[in-house]
């Protein structure tokens, strides 16, 4: 086993896979509260945008999505964002993570506008606020505070979908397991190693986001 680690650079494949989960995090954060503010908004055409996103992605398998960025958009319609595979893949991974998880971020935000108590949005209508200024200024802020719990589960679903972009080569910490339970023997205690890896990314995230849940907990 010891060779197999000095043979392998596993702590760079899990930086890889790091990369992707802050990069996705991110972009998954943005786009899902831009989908959440459609969900909510008083406008039909924008509440059919933001529900049809949601349904379609969240009955999507991930793994699909996945292999159509490289085969459907890089290969057939040509959309690379760069000459190296690698490096293109890797992009297409940031993309289709972000978009994927932007649907549960979109969920976890609507629960946390839901713990919201109507007479708060009627108050800040009477008092002459837009829908822009009650969202930014009443509601989103109280949604994020509610919905810490199911971000942070989403934020560590995201985490180990990571492996899914091991399927388009991208070279994160499942795509090494994988080449090193083909080359070398002893895969189960190349499989615990891993396992061992993603306990140490995810379980920390767990506790903290379960910390900052209870402590901002709005009581009501």
């Amino acid at each position: 086993m010891g060779d197999i680690l000095a043979k392998y650079n596993v702590l760079a494949a899990f930086w890889v896979t790091i990369e992707l989960a802050v990069l996705s995090a991110l972009g998954a954060l943005i786009l899902g509260t831009l989908v959440a503010i459609c969900r909510v908004s008083p406008v039909p055409v924008l509440q059919f945008i933001g529900t049809s996103y949601v349904n379609i992605l969240r009955n999507t398998p991930l793994t699909v999505l996945m292999v159509a960025s490289i085969l459907g958009a890089s290969f057939i319609l040509g959309l690379r964002w760069s000459d190296d595979a690698k490096t293109n893949a890797f992009i297409w991974a940031v993309i289709v993570l972000s978009v994927y998880h932007a649907a549960f971020v979109c969920e976890a935000l609507r629960s946390g506008v839901n713990t919201i108590p109507p007479g708060q949005a009627e108050a800040a209508r009477s008092i002459g606020l837009t829908f822009r200024q009650s969202l930014t200024e009443v509601l989103l802020p109280q949604a994020f505070r509610g919905a810490i719990a199911p971000l942070g589960s989403t934020l560590i679903a995201l985490i180990k979908n990571t492996t899914v972009a091991a399927v388009i080569g991208v070279s994160d910490a499942a795509g090494l397991m994988a080449t090193i339970v083909e080359n070398e023997t002893g895969s189960l205690p190349v499989f615990a190693i891993f396992a061992l890896g993603f306990v140490i990314l995810t379980l920390p995230l767990g506790v903290w986001f379960t910390h900052l849940s209870q402590r901002l907990a709005v009581k009501r």
